[in-house]
């Protein structure tokens, strides 16, 4: 598990995959900071990382990457986590509703993952 600090190849993230659930990586994405958190079995252990190390709560967002797919398909980032779960912030689904903070999640995996 780790926070990413240095932009990873989708090799890297490939080999994560294949390490770890075969075909996808768990991350947790921190909109405000535009930092991701990524490698673990549960989101909520990228979560807890993140949160250790100056994150909010409010800002985690969980999801999955399958870099074996199509960086620019609709399929690459699948926005489903429990620590999404947050009827407080108007999210009622393991999905991300909002579609603003999709193209945020989006576009920060897109800083943080090259070719």
């Amino acid at each position: 598990m780790e926070i990413v600090t240095t932009k990873k190849s989708t090799i890297d993230i490939q080999a994560k995959a294949e390490r770890m659930f075969g075909n996808f990586v768990k991350a947790v994405v921190d909109v405000q900071r535009r930092i991701v958190a990524m490698d673990a079995e549960l989101h909520a252990d990228e979560e807890a990382l993140l949160l250790e190390n100056g994150s909010r709560q409010e800002d985690l967002w969980g999801i999955n990457i399958y870099p074996f797919l199509d960086r620019n398909g609709p399929d690459f980032v699948e926005f489903d986590s429990m620590i999404n779960l947050r009827p407080s912030q108007g999210n009622r689904s393991r999905g991300v509703e909002n579609a603003d903070t999709r193209n945020k999640i989006i576009s920060i995996v897109n800083e943080w993952i090259g070719q």
